[in-house]
């Protein structure tokens, strides 16, 4: 005999046709368990009657009462927890062939659908959670091959420990494998801002950043200077929806694909890095996610500085990967 505390269990009411009877019927292990007292009810007969066919069932061998019975813990009306005896669907069924098999038809029925339901249910669930680790395991893998490859490059010489950071931060991603092992994954959904970044603001931004760095000596006229009308199908991209929904609903989604076109499609004659990087800011500050709650900037400067030359250096190819490095780091 098994002596479980079913943890993991699920309670449904079951009721005949005629509402003779409601019980609450416990789901558990791909079966239902019943008490001794719930089968009397379910079958309208005295519990004596039910142990003396239980008895009989399990003498003649029938079923074995270890493989269809437990004690398992079971709240009473007092409130307090007892343990009890339960039995599964296969002795609900035998029993009812005893003493009324129209109920135990009808219940058997019931009973067969409702597991049916349940273990649909639970496989639906379960083959999803395993689908989205083994994606979440695959897209780190490749995040962190991808930093590893890049680092390599001449271009992002000296950049070697901010890349190292970047992995670092990406690495967090390995506690949603976790969650996901242990059943406790929450949603993680993107943010959401009525701030609106517009073509002409930015125009207006990079201009101001121009004169700036030109006042520096830092920067050319030809900084932020428009080669083509590429850079506001950029901006107006980030708002573009299909079938009614936006391509890139969240503040995380909006500012990695700005920072990424910016930089890949080199809308401007020169300063492409530093004008991606910042409007990328800007965006991220303007929407109130530049800053972790702790206070600490979520992509510091000497960070970013490695994120756009990780851009710059990308294939096209790799354009999602890029994409999702950065929402995970936007992502607290």
């Amino acid at each position: 005999m098994k002596k479980d505390s079913f943890q993991k269990r699920e309670i449904i009411i079951y009721k005949t046709s005629k509402n003779e009877v409601a019980l609450d019927v416990r789901l558990e292990n791909e079966t239902v368990w019943l008490t001794q007292n719930q089968i009397s009810l379910l079958f309208g007969t005295k519990r004596p009657a039910i142990t003396k066919h239980l008895n009989n069932i399990f003498k003649s061998g029938e079923l074995s009462k270890n493989s269809v019975s437990s004690i398992l813990e079971h709240t009473a009306s007092d409130g307090k927890i007892y343990k009890t005896q339960f039995y599964n669907l296969d002795v609900i069924i035998s029993v009812g062939y005893r003493v009324n098999s129209a109920r135990a038809t009808q219940f058997r029925i019931w009973a067969t659908k409702t597991l049916k339901d349940h273990l649909l249910k639970g496989y639906t669930i379960n083959e999803k959670r395993l689908l989205e680790a083994r994606e979440k395991f695959q897209e780190l893998q490749t995040a962190i091959s991808f930093l590893q490859e890049k680092s390599k490059k001449e271009l992002l010489s000296g950049q070697a420990g901010e890349i190292l950071n970047l992995l670092s931060s990406y690495a967090k991603t390995l506690t949603i494998l976790e969650q996901y092992d242990k059943g406790e994954l929450k949603e993680l959904k993107g943010g959401k801002t009525k701030f609106i970044l517009t073509y002409e603001h930015c125009l207006q931004i990079i201009n101001e950043l121009r004169k700036e760095l030109v006042a520096k000596k830092e920067a050319g006229d030809l900084f932020g200077s428009e080669r083509d009308g590429s850079f506001e199908g950029i901006i107006r991209g980030l708002y573009q929806t299909f079938g009614g929904k936006e391509l890139y609903p969240s503040v995380e989604g909006k500012a990695s694909h700005l920072l990424y076109f910016t930089i890949k499609d080199h809308p401007f004659s020169d300063g492409n890095k530093r004008s991606a990087a910042f409007l990328f800011v800007y965006f991220l500050d303007k929407t109130g996610y530049l800053f972790k709650k702790s206070g600490e900037r979520k992509i510091n400067d000497n960070a970013l500085v490695a994120l756009a030359l990780l851009v710059a250096e990308s294939e096209p190819k790799e354009k999602e990967t890029m994409v999702k490095i950065v929402k995970n780091l936007l992502t607290e």
